[in-house]
């Protein structure tokens, strides 16, 4: 009796397995046949993993800025990701202490203010803290630098306000550097 009870369920078993194989592609090559011609196979498949890439970025300047006017530099820079979504992260770190966003004279520091839009033209946008993954954003760039289609497609915008220009050296130079990481999703 437990024999009989146990052979309906190797049968389903065997089906579903044949079912799963036969759904399979065939990914096997064929040799063709002697004759007058011969024809013969060869399956082929191809896949990239996820990428990004952000171009058209330009160095800043803030020199002889007013310490009264707060300082504000926007540009438009092109970020592509070859995900279905065309989504990804932006993470920017400066290089001050602990990834800061800070500009150096050598004895002193100032920190200036990061900030993301997802897309080109934005003076204003989401901002960044130093070394944490934005919100997700969409790209709307159609190739890798933008070449064709939107030239742009994403805005980043650095500022300083007047409390920081006020605490900085006249005639001294502040700098740093701001890395940003684009990560596809």
């Amino acid at each position: 009796m437990k024999i009989a009870s146990l052979a309906p369920r190797a049968v389903v078993g065997s089906l579903a397995l044949a079912a799963a194989i036969s759904s399979m592609p065939a990914l096997a090559a064929t040799d063709g046949t002697l004759g007058a011609t011969s024809t013969g196979t060869v399956s082929i498949t191809a896949s990239v993993p996820n990428r990004a890439r952000i171009s058209g970025l330009s160095d800043i300047d803030f020199t002889n800025q007013d310490p009264a006017s707060a300082a504000s530099a926007a540009q438009n820079v092109c970020v592509w990701s070859n995900t279905a979504t065309k989504a990804y992260t932006i993470t920017a770190s400066g290089s001050g202490t602990g990834s800061a966003f800070t500009l150096s004279n050598g004895g002193a520091t100032v920190p200036y203010q990061v900030q993301w839009a997802g897309a080109s033209g934005a003076l204003t946008g989401t901002t960044l803290t130093a070394g944490s993954a934005s919100s997700s954003f969409t790209s709307t760039a159609t190739n890798q630098n933008c070449a064709s289609g939107p030239s742009a497609s994403a805005s980043l915008i650095v500022g300083l306000d007047t409390a920081n220009l006020g605490t900085m050296s006249a005639g001294s130079s502040y700098t740093g550097t701001l890395t940003l990481l684009v990560t596809p999703l």
